[in-house]
């Protein structure tokens, strides 16, 4: 064991807070959200049509998918559309991103479902590297 002191930053690491998506896309998709059965789906299809970059859009059509397949896809391109805002808004590879911050949600419910979806079509590898990236973005939120 080393005598070496460990010196420890009262911030922690830092933390990244996403903006919202534009106040068009939140309506646009809370309007298709309200709306009954497969009208649903795909008016959620047509803001992610019209939004491509919104990780929000793409976690909400996912959750809608009619199998397990076009659910991984969907939430895989919405977890790769947030890494492209992550970085965009400063991450760089460390830190938190929290599950409080609205802006976040997106991202972090596409990494969720893809967990979720790699889990049951066998990407065992996938599931678990997914799980522990959450734990290490939101460990308050996000356990193991």
């Amino acid at each position: 064991m080393s005598d070496s002191p460990v010196n420890l930053s009262a911030s922690g690491p830092p933390t990244t807070v996403l903006p919202l998506d534009a106040p068009e896309i939140r309506e646009a998709l809370a309007d298709a959200l309200s709306l009954p059965g497969e009208q649903r789906r795909d008016a959620v299809a047509a803001v992610v049509a019209g939004a491509p970059r919104s990780s929000t859009a793409w976690a909400a059509l996912g959750a809608l998918a009619r199998d397990d397949i076009e659910a991984y896809a969907c939430f895989r391109v919405g977890y790769h559309r947030g890494l492209d805002l992550m970085r965009a808004s400063g991450w760089r590879g460390t830190g938190y991103l929290r599950a409080g911050e609205p802006g976040n949600r997106g991202f972090l419910d596409s990494l969720v479902g893809l967990a979720d979806t790699a889990a049951r079509i066998g990407e065992d590898d996938e599931a678990e590297r997914c799980r522990h990236f959450l734990v290490q973005l939101d460990p308050d939120t996000y356990h193991l």
